[in-house]
């Protein structure tokens, strides 16, 4: 066993057998230390909270702490890249997605592994616990079934449902990508984007691409590109079957201005990379090895622009800038749902920030000096930078509003970002 893996199983257990295991707990937001306390705490002062939310279930955002509670639901079938590997099993990951929730956007999470795998079993359970949450978080779901319970959930229940391994590298690489269009002068409905992966990530990435109006996208799966002639396709990947030449990787790459991988370590060669458009973007996103190393593709040629998943490496594609600060802004004004709009108004906002002089405690923390500026080694801003909060936050919250989910539409703005800032500063 390495020191690395030793330092993770001390660090998940407990320093004496009598303290908590895991990563996170339960705090106390309102004091219970003498009998009026205990007695509003409990009965019979929460007698009066419960009948206001009888008379008005939209009291319970007033009384309770369903205005600022996540579920992270899992049934542990695609858990990080170690797949089917049990409900329980996953739990570490899910206590960890409690853990961003709250130290990046104070967004209270609780975990929930669900033992079972049944799609119909599992939308039933979700839907009848909803309301006491004010948002849940599907994690690492296996595909397709994944698309299915989000599509469903999204329909039968009055809080935001948000899949983050479909949605969340989609608003990071499409910040990215909206930030290589500006540097380079491409326009999004003349690239040729390359996707490797045809789970629930490269699905929803290159949907929320269309979106930005690329219009040729080859997508790729395990057999090979996705094309209209194959006749072994599920319903979502055949809404990215094409007719096209191109049958292999290497064919797609040809002339791509732009690669995302969603798959597994070095599948992109440097002859791929050398044959790809000027000033290409490759967003290599298998962990811990990514589909190309930064310097290997480098070698190929100086103009790539290169992010990956890792921190090591610049440009970063790391959810935790998306999915903590969406449902901080869904959250702060009651939304019914995460639309499209308000994902892209994620991406817009972290495209901005990233144009934004760095502050030095962000280089202090990446231990890179004067060099983070607004070009091919910074296009997505860092996870450090405390002002991730208020620009997405603010924004998912703003589009919301006009998308006419929100359940609170009188919000100050400029107060609101104030306060988001504030906020940031605690963390």
């Amino acid at each position: 066993m390495s020191n690395f893996e030793q330092d993770s199983l001390n660090y998940h257990k407990a320093k004496n057998e009598f303290d908590t295991n895991g990563k996170t707990g339960t705090l106390l937001t309102k004091p219970c230390d003498t009998e009026d306390d205990l007695s509003m705490a409990y009965s019979p002062g929460v007698a009066y909270p419960c009948l206001e939310i009888e008379k008005d279930v939209e009291k319970a955002y007033d009384y309770t702490n369903k205005g600022n509670l996540v579920a992270v639901v899992s049934d542990g079938t695609a858990v990080l890249g170690l797949g089917d590997i049990g409900h329980l099993a996953g739990k570490p990951v899910m206590e960890g997605k409690g853990v961003l929730f709250k130290k990046f956007a104070n967004v209270d999470a609780v975990d929930i592994e669900l033992n079972t795998k049944d799609t119909e079993e599992i939308i039933k359970i979700v839907a009848a616990m909803a309301d006491s949450f004010g948002g849940v978080n599907l994690e690492d779901i296996s595909a397709p079934r994944c698309f299915v319970i989000e599509e469903r959930l999204k329909e039968i229940c009055n809080v935001p449902v948000f899949h983050d391994d479909q949605h969340g590298t989609a608003v990071i690489t499409t910040a990215g990508l909206m930030g290589v269009l500006d540097m380079s002068g491409k326009k999004a409905e003349d690239l040729k984007v390359v996707v490797i992966g045809a789970g629930a990530s490269g699905i929803a990435c290159a949907t929320m691409y269309k979106a930005l109006g690329v219009k040729n996208i080859t997508m790729l799966d395990s057999k090979g590109v996705i094309h209209s002639g194959r006749d072994d396709l599920n319903e979502y990947k055949q809404k990215f079957a094409f007719e096209t030449p191109d049958r292999t990787l290497e064919d797609a790459c040809k002339n791509a201005d732009m690669i995302l991988g969603l798959s597994q370590p070095d599948l992109i060669s440097k002859d791929m990379v050398a044959s790809m458009a000027d000033s290409p973007i490759i967003f290599a996103c298998a962990n811990p090895n990514p589909e190309i190393k930064p310097p290997l593709a480098k070698e190929a040629r100086a103009d790539v622009i290169i992010g990956t998943g890792r921190s090591d490496y610049p440009n970063q594609v790391n959810n935790v800038l998306g999915f903590p600060q969406i449902f901080r802004g869904a959250l702060d004004v009651r939304a019914t749902k995460i639309t499209e709009n308000m994902k892209m108004a994620a991406s817009k906002a972290l495209s901005k920030l990233a144009k934004e002089p760095v502050p030095d405690y962000v280089k202090e923390a990446h231990g890179r000096g004067d060099d983070m500026t607004f070009g091919p080694d910074y296009i997505i801003p860092s996870p450090f930078d405390k002002r991730v909060l208020p620009y997405v936050a603010s924004a998912v919250a703003k589009a919301a509003i006009e998308d006419g989910v929100a359940r609170k539409t009188d919000l100050d703005m400029d107060a609101y970002f104030k306060h988001l800032e504030e906020l940031a500063e605690r963390r």
